[in-house]
């Protein structure tokens, strides 16, 4: 098989990395790997995999530095902004270890047999238990806290579930380097083998998905591609569950009073959010709504005076360079649609891109404008009046997040305009902006088609439960039972005979 090449977004410069495609023999193999070890894991109890999930990040921490230098030769980001994804990867799987130790997610349920209203009920047993092997496919904008190391890895991981990574062609050697740290912690504690691999081809993600021994997949990347892996899963003769986060314009609204009260500051921080790591967020503001009042104006002119000040940014990689461009192009030349303030245009061979503001009126607001264009540009979609800001808004897909920006005083007016945005997004953000997803148990990263296809949250603790399926045992024996379904107190949380009870203390 074809070497994986390694691109430097900054020159445009290739070097080899040593590393092969993967053929489907060794696909195949990693996948009877990692179904061997799921078995093994079925032996394993929680208080191991919180050992190996803060070994796995003890690991990475250990290795920052050479990840971290990696990462940006591969992705342009930046070391400061590398260092700080690296803290929150390692965040991530430590949090999961402190949730597995938990046990809530769990959601252990015990009825034991009696009479009922409606007659004998048996003895039920119910919990969570880990579907089998994954597949992660990394995402090319997080190539740390969405890839191998990531948040689906560390879910699946707590979930009790070995991963395949498919790695992201845009770092394929910090993906290796990730990859390496992750399966060092595990063999240390004595992980089986295949509960951690990295594979390298677009034809082998491909065949992951369609693979018998796969139950699950995770996918952070473009509608187009989600599209395709979906298309692959259903043509398998077991369909099985398909979490992907895909895109979305993430619409920003200003109200007229918060404009009239600080429309300066919020352009500002409006031009920081959408070019915030070249405006390669999936939570990157593509749509703001503005008012066409004269505070309105104010707002439009310091986003343009942000923008204009603003330096050449780099893409990751040519497929997004070129995207950009094409879709920068696309929306500059519809009728409509003017250009407002450009900032400093690249040079060099590199994947450069120039920060693009442009502005529509809201009435104008169709099928046209309405697609991520994944890169540092803007629509200010400029609107009269409430009732015009809502019929534009109607007329927009569902997406990650909202955003609204509210005066003082004007929060219980604004009720219809909030549940507007509710059935747009997965996330309201109020008064501030939806770049950062904070790792929390109340976060909720997705949103409704096409932001994702899937009710579950890509980040926080509770992503876990992608990963598990309900289980019930019937007038089961102890000795059948799982530890934490049998009547001897609990160091976890569970629901007996329809009480919630703590778990038991010393």
């Amino acid at each position: 098989m074809s070497e994986v090449l390694s691109t430097d977004p900054r020159t445009g410069a290739t070097t080899g990395t040593g590393i092969k495609q993967h053929t489907p023999a060794e696909v195949d193999e990693a996948a009877t790997r990692a179904r061997a070890a799921f078995n093994d894991l079925a032996t394993r109890d929680r208080a191991w995999r919180t050992r190996l999930l803060r070994a796995m990040a003890d690991e990475l921490d250990e290795r920052r530095s050479e990840i971290v230098r990696t990462a940006d030769a591969e992705t342009g980001l930046g070391e400061a902004r590398l260092n700080g994804e690296l803290t929150r990867t390692c965040f991530q799987l430590r949090l999961f270890a402190d949730t597995v130790a938990e046990g809530s997610y769990l959601e252990a349920t015990i009825d034991h047999a009696g009479e009922t209203e409606v007659g004998p009920r048996p003895d039920l047993r119910r919990m969570l238990i880990p579907l089998g092997p994954v597949v992660v496919f990394g995402a090319s904008n997080f190539p740390l806290a969405f890839s191998v190391p990531g948040g689906d890895t560390a879910a699946a991981l707590a979930a009790g579930c070995p991963v395949i990574v498919k790695a992201h062609q845009s770092h394929p050697r910090t993906a290796e380097l990730c990859g390496s740290a992750l399966a060092a912690a595990a063999k240390a504690l004595g992980a089986p083998d295949g509960i951690i691999a990295v594979v390298y081809g677009r034809e082998a993600g491909a065949r992951l998905v369609q693979h018998p021994e796969v139950t699950a997949v995770g996918f952070t990347g473009s509608r187009g591609g989600g599209r395709a892996l979906l298309d692959l899963i259903n043509q398998r003769p077991d369909p099985i569950p398909f979490y992907g986060e895909l895109s979305g314009i993430n619409p920003l609204v200003v109200t007229e009073e918060a404009a009239a009260e600080r429309g300066a500051e919020i352009g500002t921080g409006l031009a920081g959010s959408f070019t915030l790591g070249a405006g390669q967020f999936c939570t990157k503001p593509g749509l703001a709504f503005v008012p066409r009042t004269d505070a309105g104006d104010r707002l439009l002119e310091s986003l343009s005076e942000a923008v204009t000040a603003s330096g050449a940014q780099v893409l990751l990689n040519k497929n997004i360079w070129e995207s950009f461009a094409s879709g920068a192009d696309y929306l500059s030349s519809l009728s409509g649609v003017t250009g407002v303030s450009s900032g400093a245009a690249g040079e060099g061979n590199g994947f450069t891109a120039q920060v693009r503001l442009l502005s529509i009126d809201a009435t104008a607001v169709d099928d046209r404008v309405v697609d991520e264009c994944f890169g540092p540009l803007l629509l200010a979609v400029r609107y009269s009046g409430r009732e015009e800001l809502l019929g534009a808004l109607a007329r927009l897909e569902p997406s990650l997040t909202a955003t609204v920006h509210l005066g003082e005083e004007e929060a219980a007016s604004s009720r219809e305009l909030l549940d507007e945005l509710r059935e747009l997004s997965g996330r309201l953000v109020v008064d501030g902006y939806p770049t950062g997803v904070a790792v929390a148990w109340a976060q909720h990263h997705g949103g409704p088609w096409p932001a994702t296809n899937a009710v579950h949250t890509s980040v926080g603790p509770t992503a876990i439960r992608r990963f598990l399926r309900p289980y019930a045992w019937q007038n089961a024996p102890a000795a059948v039972l799982p530890p934490e379904l049998r009547d001897e107190p609990a160091a976890i949380p569970r629901r007996v005979d329809g009480v919630l009870t703590l778990p038991a203390t010393g």
